[in-house]
């Protein structure tokens, strides 16, 4: 393992970057589904956000959680740089997993639209919007703070 203490920072670097890449898309694939949930199915409106959605969840959002997971997975193998006495951390795990059913939440609504078998509300979406956003909020306290 003394390879990856070598290469920490440079591992660092790729999991903030997958962090953010997979954010965004947590973040912007709800507010497609707001419009898209407006959009009469078949129209020319919904037939467009059925594309941009299919290709944000599968080009950038799943590779960004898989490198998430593979950066993080490696950062915490890495000697010294995760105590895992402290709380903060299985904190922080079970953030990143309530972001991962969540994506996986996003990935079945995705088919649904797709399907044109939507059965959610815009409002429900702008709801849906929120909830990444809240669970980031907890994961940057959690990793900078480390209340306990």
């Amino acid at each position: 393992m003394t390879w990856l203490a070598a290469v920490y920072l440079w591992i660092k670097v790729f999991h903030i970057l997958s962090v953010i890449s997979w954010m965004a898309g947590l973040l912007y694939l709800p507010r497609l589904f707001v419009y898209h949930a407006d959009a009469k199915p078949g129209s020319e409106a919904s037939e467009t956000f059925k594309i941009m959605e299919r290709r944000l969840l599968r080009g950038i959002m799943t590779p960004a959680m898989i490198a998430t997971y593979v950066f993080g997975a490696l950062l915490a193998g890495i000697p010294g740089i995760v105590d895992w006495s402290s709380g903060w951390v299985y904190g922080k795990l079970a953030l990143v997993i309530f972001l991962t059913i969540g994506h996986h939440e996003m990935a079945k609504r995705r088919k649904e639209f797709a399907a044109d078998a939507n059965r959610y509300s815009a409002k429900f979406y702008r709801i849906m919007n929120e909830i990444p956003a809240l669970i980031l909020v907890g994961i940057v306290i959690l990793v900078v703070v480390k209340p306990f």
